[in-house]
């Protein structure tokens, strides 16, 4: 046992010093900036150890993905999850996360595709029915993202996916020009569970309670953080048909940095759709 309690110290260390000895282009931007993954602090060196003892373990696989995907390890996390998929090709948990991660990387068409396979395979996982609108609303079609949403809303785990899934609802009914339904949504409080997560905070801005210029504090640093909230105003004054306040807002997103969040994805979608100028 204690030989075998050396190797795998010995093995984490390896991994270790190979995972953050080299910081990967995950995704280039448009306008060619370069978005890199980040160095792993050990999350990731454990996975692989508990994966190399049981290499054909699915959920394992699963749980490297996720870390991988902590660190911004995008397109490693589809490779693993692409290596689960060839030891059980009908995987819907398989498809959900490496739908997701297409989606971090900007390749659409895939994730469409595996969030799909995943809904026929079982429509009952929350995650592919969520991922399926920010895909479909990436591509415009903002009723098809309605309706995903509103099958993920009944299957949120947890207060934060609530408040995640009724805040995107209620921007794809709005961008689909159904604001009475988006209202009488909203009016329904589907969100009722407590939370204080950025939807929660873009929520309180739909409903009227607070102003745009004080959903985003000092505290809201982290990228993600600071991409979600920019985005959801820049998308609020979009619905109002205020393009040049959501432009400025959309930029803002992108000047974050935090280039995996779907605030930051969408915001440069934003940033290309060609736009009449506001009617001041």
């Amino acid at each position: 046992m204690f030989i075998h309690r050396i190797l795998a110290a010995g093995l984490i260390a390896t991994i270790a010093a190979t995972t953050t000895s080299a910081q990967s282009v995950q995704y280039r931007s448009p306008g060619g900036f370069e978005y890199r993954s980040q160095a792993d602090t050990g999350p990731i060196a454990r996975a692989q150890v508990a994966l190399a003892a049981d290499p054909r373990n699915v959920q394992l696989i699963i749980a490297l993905g996720v870390a991988q995907s902590g660190a911004r390890q995008m397109r490693e996390a589809i490779e693993t999850f692409t290596r689960g998929l060839a030891i059980e090709p009908n995987n819907a948990l398989l498809y959900r996360w490496r739908g997701h991660r297409y989606l971090s990387v900007r390749e659409f068409d895939k994730a469409l595709a595996d969030l799909n396979r995943g809904a026929r395979l079982d429509s009952t996982i929350y995650g592919i029915w969520y991922h399926l609108g920010i895909v479909k609303f990436a591509r415009s079609d903002f009723v098809g993202a309605a309706d995903a949403f509103s099958r993920a809303q009944p299957r949120a785990p947890d207060a934060n996916e609530l408040a995640g899934a009724t805040d995107w609802l209620w921007m794809s009914l709005s961008r689909a020009k159904r604001s009475a339904q988006a209202k009488a949504m909203l009016d329904r409080r589907p969100d009722s569970l407590p939370t204080t997560n950025a939807y929660a905070k873009r929520l309180q801005l739909y409903r009227g309670l607070v102003s745009p210029d004080s959903v985003i504090t000092p505290a809201d640093s982290a990228d993600v953080q600071a991409a979600t909230l920019s985005f959801g105003i820049g998308n609020w004054y979009l619905v109002r048909g205020d393009t040049a306040r959501a432009r400025t807002w959309f930029e803002r997103s992108v000047r974050s940095g935090g280039w995996p969040g779907f605030g930051f994805i969408l915001s440069e979608i934003e940033l290309r759709r060609p736009r009449k100028p506001s009617v001041r």
